[in-house]
């Protein structure tokens, strides 16, 4: 009977232990900032619990093209840090305006060109990162890398590069 308290007690003790602590700095949920780069405008970020995020960014892309990109992040503590860990994530991305969607195509004859026209432009995107968030401090900063994928109205392929700092109120 006695063995039976003490696997209860632990059982309790482990499962009360864990916090469930989101997240982001200072165990917030939800931040918002810049990112310069590809593209450069505001980004969100959204933690769902210490490995789960949701993120979107929305601004310009570097040839010109107001872009949207919204990514599911899987957070890896690849350092043994509560500070700095590399993230992973699949996503998608929309492009619209003046200056194409942010793709490179090839045309009939194989020429490589940048479109230019006023079409929307839908594509999927996995991305690779480094986040750190300081103690004490409601700021997380990122650099990731990404690989873009256009699949309508066309084909084509892109490389995102971007910094950015969130704040969490």
């Amino acid at each position: 009977m006695f063995k039976k308290y003490v696997f209860v007690l632990l059982v309790l003790m482990t499962a009360f232990s864990q916090k469930s602590m989101a997240q982001g700095p200072e165990g917030k949920n939800f931040g918002f900032g810049i990112i310069l780069g590809e593209p450069t405008g505001l980004t969100l970020k959204y933690w769902f619990n210490r490995q789960n995020a949701l993120t979107g960014s929305i601004g310009g892309s570097y040839f010109g093209s107001p872009r949207i990109n919204v990514d599911y992040l899987w957070h890896i503590d690849a350092f043994r840090s509560r500070n700095a860990t590399l993230y992973a994530g699949l996503g998608g991305a929309l492009g619209f305006g003046s200056g194409g969607d942010g793709f490179w195509y090839k045309d009939e004859k194989d020429r490589f060109f940048y479109r230019t026209t006023n079409e929307a432009g839908l594509g999927v995107r996995g991305t690779f990162g480094l986040n750190v968030i300081p103690d004490r401090v409601p700021l997380e900063t990122f650099l990731e890398i990404g690989a873009l994928v256009g699949l309508v109205p066309s084909s084509g392929a892109a490389i995102d590069l971007a910094i950015g700092l969130r704040f969490y109120p």
